[in-house]
């Protein structure tokens, strides 16, 4: 099979499924089309793809389930038998039904998911857990499947979809109580406005969230320049300190091809 063009297609809030994404397809041949989808502006977006394209598919996972934004928007891509990579990369404790959710976008929108792949990062919201990661064990492990994969691509004349785990109905998840929210250092520079993927900062009052849209991403916490937005610390270290309890064993990356 022959395969003329590479895009990779990620939500990535805070910037590790990205960076997982990239390290996957470290070893391509050719380095792929980059088209993030977390920015709000992004949920009208639609492409479309054809047999000797290669498209990857990175999401996040919150709550066993892939954020409603990245669902809008991978909803409107269209292929005509496209080949395609699956990628959810979680904060150690489980992926529950997202990569059979992302499987099930896909394959309703024309791809064949033929290979996938549960990767952990470090944990948006509990940075103790999952510390550092991808590591370089990752990274080894990581590129060593990208390897295989374009292997099997390139060699093969048909491809199937791989089955991936998870059960239908999808697992209910009602989001996240802590909500990020702005202190008195607060600039009103709006640049947490501008990218909230979830439009649930005001422009003109950045300092503000609305809790019922705010989707728990951490973004806004990462590209505040000065820092200014935050969790409840109180609530933060108590949920944290049990969350460490029971998901710090270290879980390594699950691949299916």
């Amino acid at each position: 099979m022959e395969i003329r063009n590479v895009t990779s297609i990620f939500f990535s809030p805070t910037g590790s499924t990205r960076r997982l994404v990239s390290m996957l397809s470290k070893t391509f041949p050719s380095k792929p089309r980059e088209v993030d989808i977390t920015p709000y502006t992004q949920r009208g977006l639609s492409m479309d793809f054809g047999p000797d394209d290669l498209v990857l598919f990175g999401v996040p996972v919150y709550g066993g389930r892939i954020p409603s934004p990245a669902v809008q928007t991978l909803r409107r891509m269209q292929c005509s038998r496209t080949p395609a990579v699956l990628v959810a990369a979680y904060g150690n404790r489980e992926y529950d039904d997202a990569l059979l959710e992302l499987a099930d976008i896909a394959a309703a929108n024309g791809f064949i998911p033929f290979a996938a792949a549960a990767l952990i990062a470090e944990h948006s919201i509990m940075h103790s857990v999952a510390a550092g990661r991808p590591d370089a064990q990752d990274a080894k492990k990581i590129e060593a499947f990208g390897t295989q994969l374009w292997k099997k691509l390139s060699t093969s004349e048909a491809l199937s979809p791989v089955s991936v785990k998870g059960t239908r109905p999808y697992k209910e998840f009602g989001g996240v109580p802590m909500k990020p929210k702005a202190g008195r250092s607060c600039t009103g520079c709006g640049i947490c406005a501008a990218l909230c993927p979830a439009h649930a900062i005001p422009a003109n009052v950045p300092s503000c969230t609305d809790k019922d849209a705010c989707i728990s991403c951490m973004r806004c916490i990462k590209v505040c320049p000065v820092h200014a937005r935050r969790l409840n610390p109180v609530m933060l270290r108590t949920a944290e300190s049990a969350f460490y309890q029971k998901h710090n064993a270290r879980r390594e990356p699950e691949f299916i091809l």
